[in-house]
């Protein structure tokens, strides 16, 4: 049973909380090495995962975490929990979801929350060429849609290498998501949101001219509106509604077959938790449910120090630890420290 949240006094508002969790720097207690590495996910379209790995990858575990929207591999939560997990013995990989973390050239194409077959991809080629014998995800908000989603499609298909997945304030169901963000008390995340994604719009269109159209893109004033008229016309949706409904990865949770864990704020700002009811969640005993009275969103700052300090990271180590346990696998992992680290393992 995950140790329970007991959130620093002065951010028990969960704006505050969630603000102070994007914009206070975090202390670093280690500076680790870092390999980029290329996946390509579709012809002519590549991410950029930023890696650490153990000395000897084959005998460790491995937590591939993935950002949220307008995110990067950059993002504090990726750092804390990178760190995290480096520290426990796990192989580490941040990834950059297509054109961000300042990769817009990499591709063509936009990223969307519906994109779950490039972390399929990403799974498949850990196994296939770098012979990982033991593999998680962890997405913070849409990339935790992004890789429920994943696990979903996979369904009962799962490799035995994917030991579990990890959500932390994922946006399952995106239009409540979306619809909740529109709230009045939300227009800063709001204007945050549609300010960053008009911006790399702009970026897109100068590195590939002819290729998007931005007409009407300045009246746009919400997230809703930025994906009926920019998202679905590119990403091959109909409109926003058919996007929030073929993307949802609350569309496939029931058929999610590995060991799941959410981790989400009774007062997230715009996840509502009334989205983690919904019978395919609910009704899935493979996922597991932590919903905290306060956190905000993807802050969960804890006024205990040391690792408990980001308790969220805490508890996404705690189980995956467990699950390695379960599996009964050993390796450099299970001693518990921190290994040097050598270049990724050869690629075929």
């Amino acid at each position: 049973m995950p140790s329970q949240f007991t959130t620093y006094r002065l951010l028990r508002n969960a704006h505050a909380m969630t603000l102070a969790a994007a914009l206070v720097p975090r202390r670093a207690s280690c500076v680790l090495r870092v390999q980029e590495r290329m996946f390509e996910v579709e012809a002519g379209t590549q991410m950029l995962a930023r890696c650490h790995w153990q000395a000897r990858p084959q005998e460790c575990p491995t937590l591939v975490l993935v950002h949220g929207l307008e995110g990067s591999s950059e993002s504090r939560y990726m750092l804390t929990a990178a760190e995290r997990a480096f520290a426990a013995g796990y192989n580490v990989l941040r990834v950059n979801q297509r054109t961000c973390g300042g990769t817009e050239r990499l591709t063509d194409t936009l990223y969307n929350s519906g994109l779950s077959g490039d972390y399929r991809f990403i799974l498949e080629e850990l196994i296939e060429r770098d012979r990982l014998p033991a593999i998680f995800f962890a997405g913070y908000s849409m990339g935790g849609n992004l890789v429920f989603k994943m696990a979903g499609d996979l369904g009962a298909l799962a490799p035995a290498q994917l030991l579990g997945i990890c959500g932390v304030c994922p946006t399952l169901d995106l239009a409540s998501c979306v619809d909740t963000l529109n709230a009045p008390t939300n227009a800063l995340y709001r204007w945050h949101f549609v300010r960053a994604l008009k911006a790399r719009m702009r970026r897109k269109a100068r590195l590939f001219p002819g290729r998007y159209r931005l007409e009407g893109m300045q009246r746009l004033r919400s997230v809703r509106e930025f994906d009926d008229v920019i998202t679905a016309r590119h990403c091959g949706y109909r409109d926003a509604v058919d996007y929030y409904e073929r993307a949802s990865a609350v569309r496939v949770a029931q058929t999610i077959s590995v060991p799941a864990l959410i981790l989400t704020a009774q007062d997230d700002p715009f996840v509502p938790v009334a989205s983690f009811r919904a019978p395919a969640i609910a009704g899935n005993p493979h996922i597991e449910l932590v919903a905290t009275e306060w956190g905000g969103h993807c802050g969960f700052i804890s006024r205990e120090n040391g690792n408990e300090r980001y308790w969220a990271e805490a508890r996404m180590i705690e189980f995956c630890n467990r699950h390695v346990a379960a599996a009964g696998f050993g390796g450099a992992m299970m001693q518990g420290r921190p290994k040097a680290e050598t270049p990724s393992p050869a690629r075929r």
